[in-house]
């Protein structure tokens, strides 16, 4: 069973800052892609931010400039930086990865980010 155990989340304030966590196991951190989904109340689910093994990210247009996701090799984590955070960023936010088939295969279970106005 593979777990990714996810953090960070929370209520803060338009203009705010949050940063998410994401920790996997080792086997599967070394040999998979790791990303950041989210998903709005009444809306499709929708890929935040990716990041593969060697470090290459992609992100969103509507989160570029804001959000920076990075990770730790040593600690089989990832780290999502989310700044000038607005009230359209809420959601729930899932920790994923993606194996060599390309597809996203394992999931956390979400973490709530909330950005009031």
């Amino acid at each position: 069973q593979v777990q990714l155990v996810e953090s960070g989340g929370g209520l803060v304030q338009a203009g705010g800052s949050l940063t998410l966590s994401c920790a996997a196991s080792k086997t599967i951190f070394s040999s998979h892609a790791m990303g950041w989904y989210r998903q709005a109340p009444g809306k499709q689910r929708e890929l935040v931010a990716a990041i593969t093994r060697g470090g290459d990210t992609n992100y969103a247009d509507s989160v570029k400039g804001r959000f920076t996701l990075s990770r730790d090799n040593a600690k089989n984590t990832v780290y999502q930086q989310m700044n000038s955070l607005k009230p359209e960023d809420t959601a729930v936010y899932y920790c994923a990865t993606r194996g060599g088939s390309g597809r996203w295969d394992y999931w956390g279970q979400g973490t709530q980010v909330t950005v009031s106005s």
